[in-house]
């Protein structure tokens, strides 16, 4: 009788080598762990061969023939693996326990190797930012963090199931709101809304720079007083880890677009009692008592008068200038 294992197939455990390699070849459940490791391993190593998973014993023939293709391939030791009969190698449990142990094995030592090899420059910064966002996504939802060599189809497949977990729990009613972008984009409109994401951000920098600029000329003006120039160390001591931890570029992403949600289009007032409700705090209620009047009231500063000044002596006086007399005929 076939056995049933889950559709994970669970932890790579002795046990269920044990339990699967007892079931054989004619098992789909051996067959598809088979594959899953060997997927595995095509991610982590160039290989060119590839096995299927069965789906019923009628299968089991083509099964073999593309495993023999395998492990010449990997040059595997185990000769009762690589010779004889290729429908007939794996007729006993102990010739299928190796084989599991083998690609295992091989597996294990390609994570290995994956760990210690630098970053290819063939990845693009797209791929590290789109498997930034999946580890993002995985903490958000208290699961552990993700292998670096995690195929990220994997990782797309078990996040959904993750979220699909989280919806299911939750009471009626409070199902997750319908999302902001509804409708599908072609490749030219995810272009223009990456430019326009671009432009967005550049904006985005020129005003944080400017006021980052306004901060560091406010607090120069600090150092003027006599005060202060005593604890110019401690302010600068307190300000630097500050400015290293603050960063001008944005870290919005399309993907931050594709998780907005319909309450994000809302305009509420930020007088509203709603929003008051979680902005309100014990300061605001606190009163300001009297403080000294400085003056300086446009409407009570009297206007200059005027000053006259003295005539200079030796100046020229007034010339005045009339019409010169005509002559009577």
């Amino acid at each position: 009788p076939l056995l049933r294992v889950p559709r994970s197939l669970g932890p790579l455990s002795e046990e269920n080598f044990l339990c699967l390699a007892e079931a054989g070849v004619q098992s789909p459940e051996f067959t598809a762990l088979c594959a899953q490791l060997v997927a595995e391993l095509r991610a982590l190593c160039p290989l060119e061969e590839d096995v299927s998973p069965t789906s019923g014993p009628e299968d089991a023939e083509t099964f073999q023939i593309e495993l023999s293709g395998l492990l010449q391939e990997l040059h595997c030791p185990y000769t009762a693996l690589t010779t004889g009969d290729v429908t007939a190698r794996l007729g006993s449990a102990h010739s299928c326990l190796q084989l599991l142990y083998f690609l295992s094995s091989e597996l294990q030592a390609a994570r290995l190797l994956s760990w210690k090899r630098p970053p290819s420059p063939r990845q693009g910064a797209g791929a590290n930012a789109a498997r930034r966002e999946l580890r993002l996504i995985s903490q958000a939802l208290g699961r552990p963090e993700p292998a670096p060599t995690c195929p990220i189809p994997q990782l797309l497949e078990d996040i959904k199931s993750k979220v699909a977990e989280a919806l299911s729990a939750l009471p009626a009613g409070h199902q997750e709101m319908a999302p902001l972008l509804r409708a599908p984009l072609t490749a030219r409109q995810w272009e223009a809304l990456e430019g326009i994401r671009q432009a967005l951000c550049a904006e985005y920098e020129c005003r944080k720079r400017m006021m980052m600029t306004r901060f560091s000329v406010t607090l120069q003006s600090f150092h003027w007083s006599e005060r202060a120039k005593a604890q110019s160390a401690a302010l600068l001591a307190a300000v630097s880890p500050l400015r290293q931890a603050e960063s001008v570029a944005s870290g919005v992403t399309l993907a931050r677009l594709l998780a907005a949600r319909e309450d994000a289009s809302r305009i509420v007032s930020t007088s509203s009692g709603r929003c008051r409700h979680r902005t309100s705090c014990a300061i605001n209620k606190v009163l300001m008592g009297g403080v000294p009047d400085r003056g300086g009231r446009p409407k009570e500063i009297e206007p200059p008068m005027p000053t006259w000044e003295k005539r200079r002596e030796g100046g020229r006086g007034q010339q005045r200038w009339g019409r010169r007399g005509k002559k009577k005929k």
